[in-house]
């Protein structure tokens, strides 16, 4: 057993932290290129991460009672506040972003996205099967699902 358990609605409240993050750097992203295609590919991705968001929101409205139960005792809030903290600082924030190419620039989103699987592997383990563990397998897949689809454009750049 962990030191603290967290539920399910804390891992999504995370996502939707790092969904806002994925979405600003895109966003950052796109105001840096000068080719419109490039420009018109990274606010596609900072949309896709919008509606991400948005899907994380829904689910965390569908989540059972007991999978929205706080796990501790936190009167001031700081388990929250580590969580936002965690994903400030591991995904798509602040990343040194090198622009000067479209390759770098999706390079440093697949490290990002990498990033935050990683952490949500981690973060799955903190949560007790009975506050709804089963439920972050849905955001590993979707993190999946953005580095395929990132790989995919980066193999285009390569040609």
């Amino acid at each position: 057993m962990a030191a603290f358990d967290f539920s399910a609605d804390d891992v999504f409240a995370l996502a939707e932290d790092i969904e806002i993050n994925g979405e600003q750097f895109y966003r950052k992203a796109a105001e840096d290129v000068s080719d419109a295609s490039q420009k018109d590919m990274l606010l596609g991705l900072a949309d896709m991460e919008k509606d991400h968001k948005k899907l994380f929101e829904q689910v965390r409205t569908d989540l059972k009672e007991k999978e929205k139960t706080e796990t501790i005792f936190d009167p001031e809030g700081d388990a929250e506040k580590y969580l936002k903290a965690l994903a400030d600082i591991r995904v798509f924030f602040d990343q040194p972003m090198d622009t000067s190419s479209m390759k770098n620039i999706l390079k440093t989103a697949i490290q990002a996205e990498k990033d935050s699987i990683v952490l949500y592997l981690g973060m799955k383990e903190l949560v007790p099967e009975k506050y709804g563990k089963n439920r972050i397998e849905r955001i590993i897949k979707e993190e999946m699902g953005h580095v395929r689809m990132l790989s995919g454009e980066l193999k285009k750049q390569k040609q």
